[in-house]
């Protein structure tokens, strides 16, 4: 209704320019039975540019925009590539690739690429995706995906995280131990100069991931996009060239 402000909302107004250009903020009040935390986690939501940008142009989550960035810079999702998401859920990265590799054959004189989903829990179908609940770690899923694309991958993409125990080392070390996983089928299913890109948590413990890497790919990068949140430690490992 209009004049009015949503329960639980408000709205701090600020002037920046002295013009009469008002900056917007909302401000999250702690409600009953809300924890702390929680009321944070909305109200930097509410306030996040990319959330409301992945609104506007039908993505599943911000994390979209991540791999826009790398992309942008790298080129890996290029029409024809058939590409690989690991844990894909909600999707976001799905969307993106499915766009950039002309899955739907939106593009006309350009190859026509595919991009397969795997997740551990079942998802809403995304156009030009091939989507499948499966434990990419369990035995025989590499050969489940070669079969899917019908030969092998030219990307191989992850933006997975562990369930977050609260404990800071204890996430950086399964989120690598997840990344590596990741790797490892990447080198199972991945084309000769294919591509591999993954998160991972700055920490210290990622120095053997960057190693393997390293004697597999012909460049390896860490990038930290733009759309990543400031006060995160999430970075991305951008392996190109792979060795076979």
């Amino acid at each position: 209704m209009k004049g009015r402000v949503r329960p639980g909302l408000q709205t701090m107004v600020k002037n920046t320019s002295g013009r009469g250009q008002r900056d917007l903020k909302v401000k999250v009040k702690t409600a009953r039975g809300r924890k702390l935390s929680s009321t944070r986690w909305l109200e930097r939501q509410l306030n996040d540019p990319y959330v409301a940008r992945a609104k506007r142009e039908g993505y599943r989550g911000r994390a979209a925009f991540k791999i826009l960035e790398l992309d942008d810079k790298y080129r890996f999702l290029v029409p024809g590539a058939r590409v690989v998401d690991l844990g894909c859920a909600p999707g976001g990265w799905c969307q993106v690739a499915a766009r950039r590799v002309n899955a739907l054959g939106e593009k006309q004189g350009k190859k026509v690429g595919r991009v397969i989903g795997l997740d551990l829990q079942e998802m809403e179908p995304i156009a030009g995706c091939e989507l499948h609940q499966l434990d990419f770690m369990e035995d025989g899923a590499d050969d489940k995906v070669k079969e899917w694309l019908g030969g092998p991958a030219d990307v191989v993409m992850s933006d997975m995280a562990a369930s977050a125990s609260g404990h800071k080392q204890t996430d950086h070390l399964r989120i690598i131990a997840l990344c590596e996983a990741a790797a490892e089928l990447a080198f199972d299913v991945l084309e000769p100069g294919g591509t591999f890109v993954a998160k991972v948590l700055a920490g210290g413990a990622e120095g053997s991931l960057q190693q393997i890497l390293k004697q597999r790919f012909k460049s390896v990068a860490n990038v930290k996009p733009g759309a990543s949140r400031s006060d995160s430690s999430e970075k991305f490992v951008v392996a190109t060239g792979f060795k076979g």
